[in-house]
């Protein structure tokens, strides 16, 4: 009886249901297209967080407001450089697309980001190492011969 009379005081004086309400209609809307995505896929958490504002929590970054008057679906999006609005809209259905769109744009970044190409090592050509007792010997053999000519102009000049 109670609510009969409910429904027809908000038929009669228009008021809409309370913002959380909104939401869970929204997402009763939205049961669908999450029922689609591959239980392995983990990038969606979709919930309603109250407080003083409840929110739609689509994922981690992106979530469903409802606007101050409390009729519009806001659809934003938080990222480096500040929040951004995706979607607004009074319409449920033009929401639902919204969020396919962005689910659907998550998803192919996601397979994206999965197949990477594959990397070739590079191919090293070692140099072929040269044994040190040459060089010892070549720089043995210029230092005693630089001693020998030392010792020679020294003799040399004495005469």
């Amino acid at each position: 009886m109670k609510a009969a009379k409910r429904c027809q005081t908000r038929k009669t004086t228009g008021a809409l249901p309370s913002a959380p309400r909104r939401l869970e209609i929204l997402s009763e809307a939205l049961d669908p297209l999450f029922g689609q995505i591959p239980d392995k896929v983990d990038l969606f958490d979709r919930g309603i967080s109250q407080g003083d504002t409840p929110r739609l929590w689509i994922d981690v970054v992106a979530h469903i407001v409802m606007g101050r008057d409390k009729r519009i679906y806001r659809f934003v999006q938080d990222t480096r450089f500040g929040r951004i609005v995706i979607a607004e809209s009074h319409d449920v259905a033009a929401m639902v697309d919204a969020v396919t769109d962005y689910v659907a744009r998550r998803l192919i970044e996601r397979e994206h980001a999965l197949v990477a190409t594959p990397v070739t090592p590079p191919v090293v050509v070692e140099k072929p190492r040269r044994s040190g007792f040459w060089t010892f010997a070549l720089g043995f053999l210029l230092g005693a011969l630089a001693l020998f000519g030392l010792a020679l102009f020294a003799s040399l000049r004495d005469l």
